[in-house]
């Protein structure tokens, strides 16, 4: 970033940091040196997100990161906060069904498929001989071999991974939500006093919700959470040991007294969950001021509770019960069900109060018309239920391999596995289409770079190709003699290069050309591609939900997996269940298996674990606002970082800065600029490149980067200016038109800057797409124009 392999932390620790070059390091203080150049500063955070070896397990947190992201999804509206407070509060119920989809999938692999079904089935208890002190045949109905006492011993698996969640949760919170950012009097430059105010009221900044003092703060509401969220997990895990139980003192002839300890239990889980959805229900996030305030007594007690319940429900369940014998499945087994139908209505209210706030403000480019955030929502909840129906699958294959034929997972699990066929087939119809789309855009982008390299008519010997530099900012025809470091020199060539005299054409040479345009025009159509993503999205959420009805339909009328079901159907409609349900059994364990060899890799090879590291950087810019044990938001400790940097430097030196971000840099430098205090605002010029800011952030997240918000920090920063190429997959313009002049949007970059052979590029020019912008000399161009307009001069220290 520094272009010089000699660098010193200026301040920062291991995780993130702020670089300078060694002779920049006490630029301030020796302002003659440095007169009429800029002094670079890299501020380095790619630790927070591709860190150590355990960055690899936050795979398993896919889903709650994913239904965290859909909290943020809701369109732009202004005057409607009870229908947004209503919006977060669907998107945090969905989360918490997540918490529980995912510990009940745990008690259903170790209560269930091992203690309840294996160790209850002799030829399973002897093949898998560390099972045989709980099984009744095998150790002569030993004291641990009674269900109740196999279902407590059992319950340790999904307690401890309550816990992990719980350990993780609160370990992330210290580390990122706890991070405070500053106030905003200690931002403000000692001179501002003497600045003339903005009144709150035309402030712009008071209507972006990224500009509020409390935004990146998060740390009460997430505390909130994972006390509910942990108390939901050992609720969930109490009643799975706890109920099985009871229903067993209910029959006939069974103890009075342990029957009333049933019924006693059974009332306190309805009144702990009852707390858990009002602590959930209660209380949002709270933006408009840094709200230090924790509820101590509410985060400590409820787990505290629910753990003792836990207990309660383990002793209850592990008394003795002579007569009582494991057979089929363990009992209450449509929990998956209710689940299932509590998300779907939850995604279609969400849908509902998501197209409502979007008519209130209809803007044509928000993604999926308002309706991304419900989307996806209803795919967080089908992530979660393929990983919980493939570790079920899968240790159900593993356990029985046996003489003895276990009943296996619940059938609704079977009947969500038996979908995942027809879904890929819609996924595959899908990628047909984008397939086409690419052609067809191809063959139109092949037209269009023919005419911007000149290569449909022929060039005469002397002919150079048409300089593409931007409309603004013309170069100069003398170039300084002093450049900085990035700045083309004055040998170089200006986007599009400077070539020497172009052969004869002859056949060889057009079959190159051929070939060199349409690797361009293909480039540039798989870039375009990232625009249809919001229906990629819109129509396999949609099947989701459609083919997940259908299958909690299937569950609940039949009571039996899909094969049984039509066995008495015709034969094509009996053909079809068989191979879907098998095609579907082997797919969800293939998926589940692949899932675990990706994050191996990634746990032991860092490269990959930088690919992982891609996902993070959108999934987890966003504070934890629906559900806490989602991969910590590395924002949180990020824009305190740049805005504090930022404040004290200029509160102590005066000066004017260019604040330059790529890819998802540019993201955390709008973030930064909106918590600063207008005065320094007003002495930042932006510079982005390559940057998703409107192209993916304002079209699937309005409300926080849509027209308006992105408006208002043109107009109070001192400049800015965006860089985009054509071949970017994920950069673009930020399409901010009419009053905010001058223009944002420069002309895109060429890309490759020569077409073939030049004096500049003796070598073919690569197709850079997303990376190396500043490879191009008209990056250093505009660099130099934003410079200019700041002033060249390195400010000195201020007296204190």
């Amino acid at each position: 970033m520094l272009d010089d392999p000699r660098t010193v932390r200026i301040t920062g620790d291991d995780t993130a940091a702020v670089f300078r070059r060694i002779d920049d390091a006490d630029a301030e203080k020796r302002p003659a040196d440095h007169r009429g150049r800029p002094v670079p500063e890299a501020y380095v955070w790619c630790n927070l997100t591709s860190g150590n070896g355990s960055r690899a397990l936050w795979l398993l947190l896919l889903p709650f990161m994913v239904v965290n992201l859909a909290h943020w999804m809701r369109p732009a509206t202004r005057a409607r906060r009870r229908t947004v407070r209503l919006y977060g509060l669907l998107v945090r119920l969905t989360g918490l069904t997540l918490t529980v989809l995912l510990v009940a999938a745990a008690c259903e692999v170790a209560l269930d498929l091992t203690a309840w079904q294996c160790a209850g089935a002799r030829a399973c208890a002897e093949a898998h001989t560390w099972l045989g002190f709980l099984s009744p045949a095998v150790s002569d109905d030993g004291w641990w071999s009674e269900p109740g006492r196999r279902l407590s011993l059992a319950a340790l698996v999904p307690s401890a991974l309550t816990g992990l969640l719980w350990y993780l949760s609160h370990r992330t919170w210290s580390e990122y939500e706890s991070q405070r950012p500053m106030d905003r009097d200690e931002a403000r430059p000692d001179d501002e006093d003497q600045a003339p105010r903005i009144a709150p009221d035309v402030e712009d900044t008071a209507r972006v919700a990224l500009g509020r003092p409390g935004f990146w703060y998060g740390r009460r509401l997430v505390a909130r959470l994972r006390a509910a969220h942990a108390a939901a997990g050992f609720l969930t895990v109490a009643a799975a040991v706890g109920t099985s139980a009871a229903r067993h003192d209910r029959r006939a002839g069974g103890p009075a007294v342990l029957e009333l300890l049933g019924w006693l239990l059974n009332a306190a889980f309805v009144v702990l969950a009852v707390v858990v959805v009002w602590v959930v229900c209660r209380r949002g996030r709270s933006e408009r001021r840094l709200d230090k305030h924790l509820d101590e007594h509410l985060v400590r007690r409820l787990p505290a509770s629910s753990i003792a319940l836990l207990v309660l429900a383990v002793v209850y369940a592990g008394w003795s019960r002579p007569g009582w014998r494991s057979a089929g499945r363990l009992p209450g087994d449509m929990t998956f069900g209710g689940i299932t139908l509590v998300q779907s209505l939850l995604v279609i209210a969400l849908g509902v109060v998501a197209h409502t706030l979007y008519r209130s403000r209809p803007d044509p480019r928000t993604a999926m018309y308002g309706l991304a955030g419900p989307a996806v929502a209803m795919l967080a909840c089908a992530l979660g239920g393929v990983m919980s129906a493939g570790v079920a699958q899968r240790v159900a294959d593993w356990l029985g391999g046996t003489d003895d034929a276990l009943p296996g997972p619940p059938v609704l699990l079977t009947w969500q596995a038996s979908v995942i066929p027809p879904l890929l087939l819609v996924v595959l119809g899908l990628l047909g289409w984008l397939a086409r789309r690419t052609w067809v855009l191809r063959r139109t982008e092949t037209a269009a770079v023919e005419r911007e390299y000149d290569l449909a008519e022929e060039r005469p010997r002397d002919k150079q190709p048409r300089d593409k530099q931007p409309k603004e900012n013309p170069p100069k025809e003398n170039p300084p003699k002093e450049n900085p470091p990035d700045e083309a020199r004055p040998d170089e060539a200006r986007p599009g290069g400077e070539p020497s005299h172009w052969a004869p054409p002859n056949e060889e040479h057009e079959s190159q050309d051929s070939g060199r345009t349409r690797r361009i025009a293909r480039t540039r159509a798989m870039a375009a591609l990232t625009d249809r993503a919001p229906r990629i999205v819109g129509i396999t959420s949609t099947v989701t939900l459609l083919l997940g009805a259908g299958a909690l339909t299937g569950a609940l009328a039949t009571c039996e997996t899909p094969a049984r079901a039509a066995h008495d159907s015709p034969d094509f409609v009996a053909g079809a269940a068989q191979t879907a349900q098998t095609l579907g059994s082997w797919l969800i364990g293939v998926g589940f298996l692949l899932f675990v060899t990706w994050g191996r890799r990634a746990y032991k090879d860092a490269s990959a674990r930088r690919t992982i590291g891609i996902l993070w950087d959108v999934g987890t810019f966003w504070p934890r606002a629906a559900h806490p044990f989602a991969p910590p938001c590395y924002a949180e400790r990020a824009v305190p970082d740049l805005t504090w940097r930022m404040a004290t430097w200029t509160r102590t030196t005066g000066g004017r800065l260019v604040l330059s971000g790529h890819s998802q840099g540019s993201v955390l430098a709008a973030a930064a600029a909106w918590q600063l205090t207008p005065s320094v605002r007003k002495r930042v010029a932006l510079l982005t490149y390559g940057s998703p800011l409107e192209r993916l952030y304002g079209r699937w997240f309005p409300a926080h980067f849509g027209p308006e918000p992105l408006a208002s920090l043109h107009r109070e920063v001192d400049c800015w200016r965006n860089l985009y190429r054509l071949t970017d997959p994920i950069g673009g313009p930020v399409h901010l038109t009419g009053g905010c002049a001058p223009q944002v949007d420069a002309e895109p970059f060429q890309d490759p800057l020569a077409y073939g052979r030049t004096g500049a590029h003796p070598l073919p020019a690569p197709i850079l797409g997303h990376s190396d912008y500043q490879a191009d000399p008209a990056f250093a161009h505009e660099r130099q124009h934003l410079l200019a307009r700041i002033g060249p001069e390195l400010p000195k220290p201020r007296q204190s």
